[in-house]
């Protein structure tokens, strides 16, 4: 399968994680399952980051999309309230442009977290989630030194001020491992039969796998909080962050 394809639907978001509407042809429709499109720029969801919600307009009608469900094909759950286009209809998707964007500049704050933490402390992630506008990231630190939340603050808003560059590529599998380590979880967790890997890289901060949506630079970001961090237990510390 190719690296931008999810079943008969062309990922569109892998290429322009800009694009917020887009036409295209339902494939399959089905009350249980949901619909699918040839082309889609949804997000199915993956690596801590929700799935993108939106809608489908077609015939002036409106049907809301409020989740993604990944299997064979990429499937849309449309709303229970509302109707669902038949095989066959030409439909113009648009995301939730408000929560993407925010879900955008959340990942790549995780990123810069990621790489800040790894570069300073050189420890991996155990774990993480988020939200639009908050996130966490859990780490194998076995001390938190003193005035860690102080500083983390200010190194990674440093970075944000860097404006950094955040570029995604593409690269067979061998080519992409001997770049370095692209694996920043304490598990290396890509299957062993992908073929090709998706970087995402803040430039000269952070490179790693990941199929995700991001901004184009740490300045897109803006301001990034630490909100709290917490001992899980012995060497496992939840930095939770918020984007004001």
């Amino acid at each position: 399968m190719r690296h931008d394809h999810h079943g008969r639907t062309h990922r569109l978001e892998l290429d322009d994680q800009t694009l917020r509407e887009w036409d295209c042809t339902v494939l399959a429709s089905d009350p249980e399952q949901g619909i699918v499109l040839d082309r889609s720029a949804f997000y199915p969801g993956g690596g801590g980051q929700p799935p993108d919600r939106g809608v489908l307009l077609w015939g002036g009608v409106q049907t809301r999309i409020v989740g993604v469900r990944p299997g064979d094909d990429l499937w849309l759950v449309p709303h229970q309230d509302d109707p669902r286009p038949p095989v066959g209809t030409a439909v113009r998707g648009a995301l939730d442009d408000e929560r993407r964007s925010l879900l955008m500049r959340t990942h790549s704050g995780l990123h810069v977290l990621c790489g800040v933490v790894f570069r300073d402390h050189g420890v991996p992630v155990t774990g993480g989630n988020m939200e639009p506008g908050e996130a966490r990231l859990d780490f194998d630190l076995p001390e938190v030194p003193p005035g860690f939340k102080e500083s983390l603050t200010v190194a990674l808003n440093a970075e944000v001020a860097a404006d950094r560059a955040i570029q995604v590529s593409v690269l067979p599998r061998e080519q992409a491992y001997e770049l370095g380590p692209i694996i920043r979880t304490a598990t290396d967790l890509l299957p062993a039969n992908l073929e090709v890997v998706r970087l995402v890289d803040v430039v000269g901060l952070d490179l790693q796998a990941d199929g995700g949506t991001h901004v184009a630079s740490t300045r897109q970001i803006g301001r990034i909080e630490v909100v709290k961090v917490e001992n899980k237990g012995r060497g496992f510390r939840r930095v939770r962050i918020r984007l004001p």
